[in-house]
């Protein structure tokens, strides 16, 4: 007599699930992308930082680093917040999503009017670095189009 344990069966793929099923190649690159992009976004603000000091002065580096931070915990957070909302049924998802996205852009918006009060003349550097995540977006881009096998019509 065996006394091993079988693994439970996997779990069907959700019925919400928009993406492909779990396991699929698809969704693990699509994961890791996910993971990598907050890691990029503050490797792109570090050189661009150094850049800014350098080209300009040191309160416009800090003011870029501060940026590309908040870029980062911003993703992290709609992340995390995207995660559990899908989780809800549909109209109490569309209630916490538009109350997340709401306070989510007072927040940002309020950050950005301090840096105005407090920089005037420095908010751009602040700007560029909060714009870090589109080029980490552009990185993942092409990563994921070299990935590509084939063409689909």
């Amino acid at each position: 007599m065996s006394l091993e344990r079988s693994d439970p069966a996997p779990a069907p793929p959700s019925s919400r699930s928009a993406g492909p099923p779990d396991g699929s190649p698809a969704r693990s690159i699509n994961e890791a992308a996910v993971r990598r992009i907050p890691l990029e976004i503050l490797v792109l603000t570090a050189v661009g930082a150094a850049v800014s000091a350098a080209v300009f002065n040191a309160t416009a580096g800090c003011l870029f680093l501060a940026g590309g931070a908040l870029s980062t915990l911003s993703f992290l957070w709609m992340k995390r917040t995207v995660a559990g909302i899908l989780n809800r049924k549909k109209a109490a998802a569309v209630r916490t999503g538009l109350f997340f996205y709401a306070l989510r852009f007072v927040l940002i918006l309020g950050i950005f009017f301090l840096i105005i009060f407090a920089y005037p003349d420095k908010i751009l550097a602040f700007a560029a670095g909060f714009s870090m995540a589109v080029p980490a977006f552009v990185v993942e881009a092409f990563r994921a189009y070299a990935l590509m096998k084939t063409w689909k019509d």
